[in-house]
C-alpha cells in the first residue's frame, strides 16, 4: 500500500513554490498532503497469496470477489442505468396504520395496500434473501399507527423510481429496482468483477470502501504515515525534482523544496560589498533569524531619509543573496545560510589530527553510490555526526518545529 500525491494538488504546490523564492519543510508538504482525502491517491499492491477484485475499471475495490458480486447491483448502478424518480398523485384514503421492517426501519405501507406485497417482496429481495428466509423476515415486520408514521409512508409511496438502461439500443426501463437488478446480473455482472494485481484509487474512494478489512488497513496504514511520512516524503521529492525545483538538506537533516538551489558563499568570493559581509556574518551568529529582526540588528542610530535608505539597500541585498542561493529565506519569514559542506581533503585531515577517542565516533567512508542510497532513503548524510543523525530521527518523529511549519499551500 502506498499513498502517492494528487496530481491536481501537486501541480498546485509546485506552481506556487516555482512563483515565489522561499524553501518549504518536506516534511510539512508531506503531512498535508496526507491530511485530505482529495489531496492523495492510494495505491493498493496484491501480494502474491492475496487475490484483489475490482468492479469494473474504476468501481470498487475488494479481496473478496463474491462480496463484490453481491453488492455489485447497490455499487455499480449509476454506471448502467440512468435512475429518475418522479411523484405521483397524492395517496388518497384514511389508513390507520402501516408496516415497518425492523430491520432496516422502511415503511412498507398498510397490509391492505395494493402495493404493500411488492414493496415487502423486493425490500427482501434486495437486502436479507441471503440472510434469511421469506418466512422468518416476515416475522421482522412490525404494524404501527403512529400518524406521523403514517404521513411519512405516505409521502414517500408518491415517489416512483424507474432504471432505464445507458448501453443498450434500444433502451429499456424498469419500474422497480428488483427488475432492474435481474437483468443486471443477466447481462452485466458475468463479467465486471476481474482479477487485478494493482490498483490506484482516489483518496475518498479509499474513505468509502465497502469491505471493512480493506478500509480498516488503509486507515491503519495512514495514521502510521500520518506520525512518520517518509514514503510521502519521498515521492514528493522524486516528483519535485522532476518539476524543477531544488530538494536539499538543512540543519538536522531536515530536506526542504525551493525553486533556488543552495550555494554557500565562500571565502573565495571577495567581490562582495561589505554589507553583503555583514549580514552573512550576522544570519551565521543568529541563525533562523527574521527580516524584521535582521534589520534592528543591523540598522541602528539612523533616523528619517537615512533609515529608509539602509532599509532599501538591505532589502536589494537580501533579494541578491536569496535569489543566487547564497541565503534561505523558508516560507515562515526566517534566514538561514545553506549548509557547508566538508570536502574529503579537510575531512582526511582533521580525522587524523584528532584524538584517538574521537576518531572511533566517525562514520567510515562509504562510495558515493551508498551515499546518495542514504540520501534517497531519507538518512541523512554519512558526514553528519551521530548526534545530529539522533537530533533528525527525534525531529521526524516530533515533528517539525513551529518555525518549520509551512502555511497550507495547495488548495484541497
Amino acid at each position: 500500500m502506498k499513498f502517492l500525491p494528487r496530481a491536481a494538488a501537486l501541480e498546485n504546490v509546485v506552481e506556487q513554490v516555482k512563483s515565489g523564492a522561499v524553501a518549504y519543510s518536506l516534511f510539512a508538504l508531506a503531512r498535508l498532503f496526507l491530511e485530505k482525502a482529495t489531496r492523495h491517491d492510494v495505491k493498493l499492491v496484491a501480494p502474491a497469496e492475496v487475490s484483489l477484485f475490482q468492479l469494473g475499471e474504476n468501481g470498487a475495490v475488494s479481496v473478496d470477489r463474491h462480496f463484490l458480486e453481491r453488492g455489485a447491483f447497490r455499487l455499480a448502478q449509476s454506471d448502467f442505468y440512468k435512475i429518475d424518480v418522479t411523484e405521483t398523485e397524492p395517496i388518497k384514503g384514511n389508513f390507520t396504520n402501516v408496516a415497518r421492517d425492523r430491520l432496516s426501519g422502511a415503511l412498507l405501507g398498510p397490509t391492505n395496500h395494493h402495493e404493500y406485497q411488492r414493496r415487502l417482496r423486493n425490500l427482501y429481495e434486495q437486502r436479507f434473501s441471503r440472510r434469511m428466509s421469506f418466512a422468518d423476515y416476515q416475522r421482522q415486520i412490525q404494524i404501527v399507527t403512529d400518524a406521523a408514521e403514517i404521513e411519512k409512508w405516505k409521502e414517500d409511496a408518491r415517489k416512483v423510481t424507474t432504471f432505464t438502461t445507458l448501453r443498450e439500443e434500444p433502451s429499456q426501463a424498469f419500474s422497480s429496482a428488483t427488475e432492474a437488478e435481474r437483468h443486471f446480473e443477466k447481462n452485466y455482472l458475468p463479467n465486471l468483477a476481474r482479477k487485478v494485481s494493482e490498483v490506484t484509487i482516489d483518496g475518498p474512494m479509499s474513505r468509502r470502501l465497502h469491505d471493512r478489512v480493506m478500509a480498516r488497513l488503509i486507515e491503519q496504514e495512514w495514521n502510521h504515515e500520518m506520525k512518520s511520512p517518509s514514503p510521502m516524503m519521498q515521492e514528493l521529492a522524486a516528483r519535485f525534482r522532476d518539476a524543477g525545483l531544488h530538494v536539499f538538506r538543512h540543519r538536522r537533516g531536515m530536506l526542504f523544496a525551493s525553486p533556488i538551489y543552495p550555494r554557500p558563499l565562500t571565502q573565495e568570493q571577495t567581490a562582495v560589498s561589505s554589507q553583503v559581509r555583514t549580514i552573512v556574518e550576522a544570519i551565521a551568529a543568529q541563525p533562523r533569524i527574521g527580516r524584521k529582526e535582521l534589520a534592528d540588528k543591523l540598522i541602528v542610530d539612523l533616523v528619517g531619509d537615512e533609515a529608509e535608505r539602509a532599509k532599501l539597500a538591505l532589502a536589494s541585498d537580501l533579494l541578491w543573496l536569496i535569489s543566487s542561493g547564497h541565503l534561505i529565506e523558508f516560507n515562515d519569514g526566517s534566514l538561514d545560510l545553506p549548509r557547508v559542506k566538508v570536502k574529503a581533503k579537510e575531512k582526511e585531515e582533521a580525522v587524523a589530527s584528532a584524538p584517538e577517542e574521537e576518531i572511533k565516533d566517525v562514520a567510515p567512508q562509504m562510495s558515493a553510490a551508498e551515499k546518495e542510497e542514504r540520501v534517497e532513503a531519507g538518512a541523512p548524510p554519512a558526514e553528519e555526526s551521530t548526534q545530529a543523525s539522533k537530533e533528525s530521527q527525534e525531529s521526524v518523529v516530533a515533528g517539525v518545529s513551529p518555525a518549520e511549519e509551512p502555511t497550507e499551500i495547495g488548495g484541497s
